[in-house]
């Protein structure tokens, strides 16, 4: 999987030769910048590609009216539709275009590890807000970096969560066959067996796939007491309502993938007692959370912010702040100045480490309860008034 994704991120290079001699500098009298976003804004995971870019067009207005910049900066945003295909499509048309002073993308590891060598071949500042791969920034281009957790770092308090405190001790796990469902599993099983439990199974399986119940079946006979699934949304929804119809009743449980209401919707009554993790606090809790809430719902989008919306917002403030210090005519003195900025938000302080990876990864634990997430301390099954099944 890495090295068909490593093909089209290289190859990008050659492609874009066809098409653009070269990437020329933004004339200094230039009125207008732009900065580009790149997110799933159609298929399975358009809502949280068009949530999150709703936070970070919430961004750019808010620079655009603050008369904090000499120029009028522009969102240009562009579809990945999940696919590293037409991710890397959309990366060209972004570095193409000499307006374009950085940009920030993908919700899907599988994309952005195709569009990374993109954005360093044509020196374009590109900072990640939602794609956890771990492997995203172990190229340590100084072009690139990532400013939510990787899925190492939020498993690792998951699995003290559910293996140290809630007590489950046997496994199985399916996952989904990206890149992103292979460092899942590899994340979760070495944790396991750090915390003494047991992995009865694995089974991996591609995005797409609708019919999860020989898998099941054959989970059932292994008699887990829960089951971690490493891959998004549609899929783990029907999972979990083909859990539900095969009479399993075991703890289902994962990190973000899930986080969105979708899955919800998608898993209905199936999805009550499902716990994950999410990236960052309750934004009711942080410092300016319940502003930016307020400011996103007096925009008038139809589309509700998801979990990464905030990481998306917080990408978009850094490259402005960025551009702040060093103006915009320089990309690489911008991609320069994000690796090294202390950028205090929303989330907390924002600081980069040597290979661009967030240094800040706080995580939310959240259980479905009548149909939504939940954060877990506020819910009734940490009073235990309702219960999940048992270890």
């Amino acid at each position: 999987m890495k090295k068909s994704l490593l093909k089209f991120g290289m190859v990008s290079f050659l492609v874009c030769l066809t098409f653009v001699l070269c990437v020329s500098v933004i004339p200094s009298s230039a009125k207008t910048i732009k900065i580009a976003f790149l997110g799933p804004l159609t298929g399975a995971n358009a809502a949280q590609g068009n949530g999150a870019k709703n936070c970070f067009d919430l961004a750019i207005k808010e620079a655009n009216k603050s008369g904090k910049f000499p120029f009028t900066i522009e969102m240009v945003a562009l579809d990945d539709a999940s696919d590293p295909a037409v991710a890397v499509s959309a990366a060209l048309k972004a570095v193409s275009d000499p307006m374009v002073v950085a940009a920030s993308g993908h919700w899907n590891s599988s994309c952005a590890l195709a569009t990374i060598h993109t954005f360093h071949s044509f020196k374009v500042p590109f900072i990640v807000w939602g794609a956890i791969s771990p492997a995203v920034t172990d190229y340590n281009y100084p072009e690139v970096t990532r400013n939510c957790p990787t899925l190492v770092q939020e498993n690792v308090p998951f699995a003290k969560w559910v293996i140290q405190a809630l007590g489950y001790k046997k496994f199985s796990i399916i996952s989904d066959t990206t890149d992103y469902g292979e460092q899942n599993t590899k994340a979760f099983k070495e944790l396991a067996a750090k915390d003494g439990a047991e992995i009865l199974s694995v089974d991996a399986v591609p995005t797409g796939t609708t019919d999860f119940r020989p898998i099941l079946t054959k989970i059932k006979g292994l008699n887990p007491s829960a089951i971690y699934f490493g891959g998004v949304v549609m899929e783990g929804a029907l999972s979990r309502s083909q859990m539900e119809k095969l009479g399993i009743n075991k703890v289902f449980c994962a990190v973000s993938g899930l986080a969105d209401e979708k899955f919800n919707e998608v898993a209905g009554k199936a999805a009550e007692g499902v716990i994950i993790t999410k990236p960052g606090f309750d934004l009711d809790e942080m410092k300016g959370g319940v502003d930016f809430k307020k400011a996103y719902d007096d925009q008038g989008y139809k589309e509700p912010m998801g979990a990464y919306g905030i990481y998306a917002y917080e990408a978009a403030n850094i490259i402005l702040e960025a551009i702040k210090q060093v103006g915009p005519n320089d990309k690489e003195a911008i991609a320069k100045a994000i690796r090294g900025i202390k950028y205090n938000g929303i989330l907390g302080t924002t600081t980069f480490d040597q290979n661009g990876q967030t240094e800040l990864a706080p995580v939310t634990k959240l259980v479905s309860q009548d149909g939504k997430w939940v954060e877990w301390g506020k819910s009734e099954y940490a009073t235990g008034k309702r219960k999940l099944p048992k270890p």
